[in-house]
């Protein structure tokens, strides 16, 4: 086929388009519009500024691109395909179903390569790519050298009008431009249309004074998003700017090409309907008849796109080899970080940590963090504008700030939305060890973030102090009861909350050390007592969950005491009342029920024997999911209420987190008649 460059453009776009319609309408689900509006911006970006290489999708050096509006899933899957990645044409017809490699949105980690992040939520992949920006500027900082520049890659992001209601990308907006993240560029896709139709009837707000108030350097809105040359050098001014993250408005039409459904809210999120495919397909001047229909010389030119990407990993390939001959230590560290390794010993500070005395566990992890910073040169992160109360500040050691890219401490400011969204993005990235802190009680706001970091197993580190009704006087707006067991309930989050300075010691260095899956340290505000290791088992047992931490010498246990964090010092003075009074008992240290349930069984019914069925677990949190480990005739100390105001010694005595409170419910379990319970007292 004999085409002119215009025409070959034009059949490149359109085989999106009708890809992801006939996608959608063979799965019979699905959001067609987007995708077929986006078609001309994807193939221009992907074919011709996007830095990647299908061969290596994990090239260091590559350009970053999230799809915000993951709604658009068949844009970036026709993407994918079409330019050389992973993913087959079969894979595309067998979209939204089960088992395919094509989910509904577009999952990190489950597509073999090409998907740089999970969105859907709206808004999150928008705060994931000022996160990647982020990364990208701090290495850059860390290891260009003048005539050598290894890391120098753009991060780009298609973000809808959803995503602009979105409070997180406002937050992340707002933060990219203070941090005048130029590497950082956004298209927003101006279609106009949502679910319920205009957006004339939720928003109205002028994006582009917004963002310029932001901060961000604003181009268009371009009138036509089918204007490749507009488009172009758009991108091309984009890519010059060097003070600020850029925004390109683009005004484009979901549905475009469908004679009845262009513009329409029933092309946002529906199949277009064979009919419609068909005269879509028509007034395009499209084969009717196959679906699913390639047409070679697109493919061919797509495909180009893989040997344009080997030619920019080979140039960048040379320029690391002079690089490494140049200064080889600090090649072999670019190495170790890419590889998301830790250097060697960087955790012997924390062995020979010996707190002093009582100590809130945010001020022993504070201690730690800056014991172990100087010797992990890619761990960044601070705190959503709580650094002192957190105790997240390395110190010396600089602060991330525009133009000196190189600190290690952020400032994320009152934004946890956009914290949590960034952290994901920075550890996305790769290179880095991201961490961000706030209260406990504002682990709500990111709650979205958290669970899209367990989802895609990232290895970032959550620290929420302030971890209970023990924070006192600021009341019951600040004291977390559910957040607990929230986080408790989300799958492949490791939740620990340790219960002296020694656990936190451990719990930091178990957290950094996981490559896989995120971890949040839970962190007491008030000072606990130290626990007597000299009588009790050692701090490193707690990388198991649960252990042994203190019980009645020379007598099988009638009652196990469970508690968490601060609680575990209630539960060892409870213990030695009880154990005054004849009961022979057992205190289990539990800070985290994921790192227990994952130990073998044996190790588990070794922590807590079945027939010892006299069981307290002591949590001052809400009591949801303690069944499983005290039973039916264990009894729960816990809330199951708000807290008040009040220091906070006061507020934990009047909510019952006192010896006598847990002798009351000890007594009658230990004294129970035969039968209701092996854990009885000997001759009750």
């Amino acid at each position: 086929m004999d085409l002119k460059e215009h025409d070959l453009d034009q059949l490149c776009i359109n085989t999106i388009r009708m890809l992801s319609a006939d996608a959608v309408q063979k799965a019979n689900s699905g959001h067609p519009g987007t995708p077929m509006g986006l078609a001309p911006l994807g193939y221009l970006l992907w074919t011709q500024f996007l830095k990647h290489n299908p061969n290596n999708p994990h090239w260091p050096d590559r350009d970053r691109f999230v799809l915000s509006a993951g709604h658009a899933s068949m844009l970036l899957y026709s993407l994918l395909y079409l330019t050389g990645y992973d993913l087959s044409l079969e894979e595309i017809k067998r979209f939204r179903q089960w088992e395919s490699k094509t989910p509904g949105h577009p999952e990190q980690g489950h597509v073999p390569s090409g998907v740089e992040t999970t969105t859907g939520p709206l808004g999150q992949g928008f705060a994931n790519g000022v996160g990647m920006a982020i990364a990208e500027r701090f290495l850059a900082a860390h290891f260009n050298r003048p005539g050598h520049s290894i890391v120098d890659h753009h991060t780009y992001v298609i973000a809808s009008d959803g995503d602009m209601m979105e409070g997180i990308a406002s937050e992340a907006a707002s933060l990219a431009g203070h941090l005048q993240l130029e590497k950082l560029i956004c298209f927003y896709d101006a279609n106009q249309i949502t679910i319920e139709g205009s957006t004339d009837l939720a928003f109205r707000e002028d994006v582009k004074k917004r963002f310029e108030a932001y901060g961000w350097n604003v181009i268009g809105p371009l009138p036509d998003g089918n204007n490749l040359a507009a488009m172009s050098k758009a991108i091309q001014a984009a890519q010059a700017e060097t003070e600020r993250p850029s925004l390109i408005i683009v005004r484009t039409h979901i549905g475009y090409g469908s004679p009845n459904r262009q513009d329409s809210a029933q092309a946002h999120g529906e199949p277009l309907g064979e009919e419609e495919v068909r005269l879509t397909k028509e007034h395009l001047g499209w084969p009717t008849e196959p679906d699913f229909y390639v047409p070679e010389p697109a493919l061919a030119h797509y495909r180009k796109t893989a040997g344009r990407g080997e030619r920019l990993e080979a140039e960048w390939q040379r320029r690391f080899d002079a690089y490494a001959a140049a200064d080889p230590d600090l090649a072999k560290e670019w190495q170790r970080m890419v590889k998301g390794e830790r250097p060697e010993g960087w955790d012997s500070e924390i062995k020979k940590y010996q707190p002093k005395g009582a100590t809130a566990t945010r001020r022993a992890f504070g201690e730690v963090l800056n014991l172990t910073a100087p010797r992990l040169s890619n761990l960044i992160g601070g705190s959503a504008d709580l650094a002192p109360s957190n105790d997240t500040t390395q110190k010396g050691l600089g602060d991330f700030l525009a133009g000196h890219y190189e600190g290690r401490t952020l400032h994320f400011g009152v934004r946890e939305h956009a914290m949590g969204g960034a952290l994901n993005g920075m550890a996305l990235h790769g290179g880095v060890i991201p961490y961000g802190g706030t209260f406990l009680i504002f682990s709500d706001y990111m709650k979205a973030s958290i669970r899209l970091a367990a989802l895609m197993e990232l290895p970032v580190i959550y620290i929420f102090t302030h971890d209970s009704i023990g924070l006192g006087e600021d009341g019951p707006t600040h004291q977390p009861i559910e957040q607990l067991a929230g986080l408790r309930a989300i799958p492949n989050l490791t939740v620990i909350r340790p219960a002296d300075a020694t656990e936190t010691a451990t719990a930091w260095r178990l957290a950094v050390a996981r490559r896989k899956g995120p971890v949040a340290l839970i962190l007491t505000r008030q000072k606990i007592p130290l626990i007597d290791r000299s009588r009790s088992a050692p701090a490193d047992q707690l990388e198991k969950g649960a252990y042994v931490l203190s019980e009645t010498e020379g007598r099988a246990a009638e009652m196990i005491l469970i508690a968490t964090g601060s609680e575990v010092h209630l539960a060892v003075e409870a213990a030695q009342a009880l154990e005054k009074e004849g009961a022979a008992v057992r205190v289990v240290s539990m800070p985290s029920w994921e790192l227990f349930e994952r130990q073998p069984v044996s190790y588990r019914t070794a922590v807590l024997p079945p027939e010892v069925t006299a069981r307290i677990s002591i949590e001052a949190a809400s009591t949801f999911g303690w069944e499983r480990y005290v039973g039916g005739s264990g009894a729960m100390i816990g809330l199951n209420r708000f807290g008040a105001s009040a220091p906070g010694e006061v507020v934990m005595r009047e909510l019952g987190f006192t010896v006598e409170n847990v002798l009351a419910h000890a007594r009658p379990l230990l004294n129970a008649p035969s039968g209701a319970g092996a854990g009885r007292r000997k001759g009750s």
